[in-house]
């Protein structure tokens, strides 16, 4: 009689586990997808925002001043003296990370050409961890987490691409 007191006294915190994991299967995965998007796509483009000057959209603080984007004065002496990125002429890496850091968060944003943008912002995260700042593997590491589930999951109902493959009866 001992024995099953204890069985069903340890039957109530497993139905109870159960019942919270359930209650998390009932999060929508879009939700999840919007959510990683949005974050992610905001850490790159504030990160593209220091390399330029005369456009800058903060999209976390809503604030806009429109005009001809170029590079920032400070964008190619960081290349050259901080990041030191290898291969590649600082100017060039200057400019195709600002070009990188605001293309492909618009993308991830409208959810068009999610897994591809996904994928070329962990090849960025991953030569910004490997050569630039190998000792922020904890920020680097949640950022390819999410680009990661992007990449393999996609963006989810609320994005361009869901409408695209809806259209082309394509199950994305």
């Amino acid at each position: 009689m001992t024995q099953s007191v204890r069985l069903a006294d340890a039957a109530a915190p497993v139905r109870l586990i159960a019942r919270a994991i359930d209650l998390c299967r009932l999060i929508p995965y879009s939700l999840i997808a919007f959510i990683g998007r949005f974050s992610i796509a905001a850490v790159f483009w504030k990160s593209g925002q220091t390399k330029i000057q005369g456009l800058a959209i903060d999209i976390v603080e809503g604030t806009v001043e429109l005009g001809i984007p170029s590079l920032s004065g400070s964008a190619v002496p960081l290349f050259t003296e901080e990041y030191k990125v290898p291969l590649l002429p600082p100017e060039l890496a200057a400019s195709l990370a600002a070009f990188g850091e605001h293309f492909f968060p618009v993308l991830i944003l409208l959810g068009l050409a999610t897994r591809f943008s996904a994928l070329a912002l962990l090849g960025m995260t991953l030569v910004i961890q490997l050569f630039v700042y190998p000792g922020a593997y904890p920020t680097h590491g949640v950022w390819a987490a999410v680009l990661l589930l992007l990449a393999a999951k996609g963006p989810g109902v609320l994005a361009i691409d869901h409408l695209i493959a809806k259209r082309y009866g394509y199950n994305h």
